[in-house]
């Protein structure tokens, strides 16, 4: 048996033919090889179309979790912002309250159980939540607490709501008294001195401090804070230029140091007309005035009154 195959070469343009000899195996290793070739070349093709559609499957995979993940963020900012606003709207009731609490003593009403009833069974307000801290732990218990806090604040808001209406029907008897109740600041400025027991600036000796000390500039306007009678207007030694101011049911306010009187005695004032100018008059130390409170005879603290 021949073991070379003799294989003729022919030329399109008439050259002379040409003959070569080859192994006889080399056929089927050839035709092996192109088959291999065609295989590998099928399989490299295949993976390259299977990655490339798992690569744009996973892009859109991350685009969806991007997506996701955006959409959790805004919602936790959401729940934060919606907790804050409930503890906010929680200190705004117990303010209320509190507020109220103060103009039914000022006029002399019974108050309520202490706020007792104001935020249910307990009646202490219901504690602030931490939204950071708590949906670290348990995103659903922080919802959970939101709803509760909710209702508590519903029930709390229509319990003031009664109560707010019950007080508005009894002041309606009160507005004379309320109307002489010195409920707002006489002058604008800070406290430099409270009402009690302090260290004197003159003689450095602790001394019982019959009023309130508030700071300003000289000429800042001093107004009356209730309605009333001028009862005196002039100069009263370490006061300096004072005027004094009788609201009746046993409610009278004086204003030392002033820098200039604007009423007369006998005048009659109303709340918030101007009525003197802050001053450095008589015995003090800087410009400033010195605002007392007295209820039959008695000085009590301005602090106690002030609604603003």
């Amino acid at each position: 048996m021949k073991k070379k195959l003799t294989l003729l070469i022919f030329d399109a343009a008439g050259t002379p033919v040409r003959q070569t000899r080859v192994p006889r195996m080399l056929i089927p290793m050839a035709a092996f090889a192109f088959l291999a070739v065609a295989v590998a070349l099928y399989l490299g093709i295949s993976d390259y179309l299977r990655l490339r559609n798992e690569s744009k499957h996973l892009a859109s995979l991350r685009s969806a979790l991007q997506a996701q993940e955006e959409r959790i963020a805004h919602q936790q900012d959401q729940i934060v912002s919606f907790s804050n606003k409930i503890d906010a709207m929680k200190t705004q009731l117990a303010t209320l309250h509190n507020f109220e609490q103060k103009i039914r003593i000022i006029a002399n009403l019974e108050t309520d159980d202490g706020g007792a009833s104001l935020f249910g069974v307990g009646g202490s307000e219901p504690e602030d939540m931490d939204p950071a801290s708590m949906m670290e732990q348990d995103y659903r218990e922080l919802v959970r607490d939101m709803h509760v806090q909710i209702n508590e604040i519903d029930q709390a808001s229509h319990t003031q709501e009664v109560s707010f209406s019950s007080l508005f029907s009894k002041l309606e008897g009160k507005r004379n008294l309320l109307a002489a109740t010195p409920s707002i600041r006489p002058v604008t400025g800070w406290v430099s001195s409270r009402f009690g027991r302090r260290e004197s600036p003159f003689t450095g000796r602790r001394e019982f401090h019959r009023g309130l000390d508030i700071a300003n500039r000289a000429g800042t306007p001093i107004i009356a804070p209730a309605d009333g009678i001028v009862t005196y207007a002039g100069s009263k030694g370490l006061m300096g230029n004072m005027t004094v101011i009788d609201h009746g049911f046993g409610m009278v306010t004086r204003y030392g140091h002033c820098k200039e009187i604007l009423k007369k005695k006998g005048e009659r004032v109303k709340r918030g007309e101007t009525i003197a100018l802050m001053g450095n008059t008589g015995r003090s130390t800087g410009p400033h005035l010195h605002y007392e409170v007295r209820l039959n005879g008695v000085a009590v603290n301005p602090m106690n009154y002030f609604l603003n």
